[in-house]
């Protein structure tokens, strides 16, 4: 079981970008899944996570309202969309499956605001 995220860059403050994490193999199709990340010298933190079904999401305070969490089943993927975008968005961010204890981790992707 791998996960493969994409879609980090360099975005001026205000600006978006769609993060995509894309999972191989069918067992991890129905699982929950979250995005989770890391700035430079901090804690990794969770970002958003939705159900299996895709009914039920949540994010953290400092997101909410700028973030958007969705998947696609069919395509076994599951993407971030980050609109209005901070300079302390900043961070690597990690795509996660399998909670509550997130066994599965890709990558990570890097997503760089400039003020």
């Amino acid at each position: 079981v791998q996960l493969q995220a994409s879609g980090g860059g360099l975005v001026q403050a205000g600006g978006s970008l769609r993060l995509s994490c894309a999972a191989s193999g069918r067992a991890l199709s129905r699982a929950g899944k979250g995005w989770f990340r890391q700035a430079p010298g901090g804690r990794r933190e969770f970002v958003a996570s939705i159900s299996g079904s895709g009914e039920d999401k949540f994010y953290a305070d400092s997101v909410k309202g700028r973030f958007t969490i969705s998947r696609d089943n069919a395509k076994n993927t599951v993407d971030l969309q980050m609109d209005n975008l901070k300079p302390e968005d900043t961070a690597v961010y990690y795509c996660s499956a399998d909670p509550p204890t997130w066994e599965y981790w890709g990558q990570g992707t890097q997503v760089t605001v400039s003020s």
